[in-house]
C-alpha cells in the first residue's frame, strides 16, 4: 500500500547490517526512510557516495538517515562496510511491500538509468553486479521524510532506477517542513 503525506510511520526498531538497531520515527530528528535495490546495485552505491560525502550538511539538518536494500545481511556487508548510515537488510521484502516499494521493468529500460548505470559500473571498476538469490534488478527506489511524532512528511516513489532524492533535494525538504 502507497504511503501519503499525513500517514503516520507506527514505532519499530529494525536490525541493522551492523548488528545494532535503529528506531524509526527517531524522537529527536527526521528520519529519511531510503528504499534501494540489491546489494551490489551500481545506481546505489553511486546514491549511497552522494550522501556519504555530504554526510555533515545531512547531520547538521538534524536527519538521520535508513537505508533498506532487499539483500541478505551477508550479501550487503561487503558494499556497505564504510558506509556511515543504518542499512538495513529486508530480503523478504516485508517493508518495501508495508510501504508499497514494488519492482518494474521501468526500472532498468528507461534511458534515463543507462547513464547512472554505466557511471556506477565503472566506479566499481567495470565489475557487473552480482545479483545474489531474492535479488532483482527490477526494484524501484524510494524515499520517506518522516518527522519525530512519526508523520510522513514527505515522500517519492521512483519511477526508474536511478529516480531518487538528491542530498540537495532532501535538504530543501527538511528546510521546508521543520518549524523555525
Amino acid at each position: 500500500m502507497r504511503r501519503r503525506i499525513g500517514n503516520i510511520i507506527g514505532k519499530r526498531s529494525l536490525a541493522t547490517v551492523g548488528s545494532g538497531l535503529v528506531e524509526i520515527p527517531d524522537p529527536r530528528d527526521l528520519v529519511h526512510l531510503q528504499f534501494r535495490r540489491f546489494a551490489g546495485c551500481p545506481f546505489c552505491s553511486l546514491h549511497l557516495r552522494s550522501f556519504t560525502a555530504r554526510r555533515e550538511e545531512i547531520d547538521a539538518a538534524g536527519i538521520q538517515e535508513v537505508v533498506v536494500f532487499y539483500s541478505e545481511r551477508s550479501a550487503l556487508a561487503p558494499y556497505v562496510g564504510d558506509t556511515p548510515f543504518a542499512i538495513v537488510p529486508d530480503p523478504r521484502k516485508r517493508l518495501y511491500v508495508e510501504f508499497g516499494v514494488e519492482p518494474s521493468w521501468r526500472a532498468v529500460l528507461d534511458p534515463r538509468v543507462w547513464w547512472p548505470a554505466a557511471r556506477g559500473v565503472l566506479a566499481n571498476g567495470l565489475r557487473l553486479p552480482r545479483v545474489w538469490r531474492g535479488e532483482t534488478p527490477l526494484g524501484l527506489p524510494a524515499d520517506f521524510l518522516i518527522g519525530p511524532d512519526g508523520r510522513l512528511l514527505a515522500c517519492k516513489y521512483g519511477a526508474h532506477a536511478y529516480d531518487q532524492w538528491s542530498v540537495d533535494e532532501l535538504l530543501a525538504l527538511a528546510r521546508s517542513v521543520v518549524q523555525p
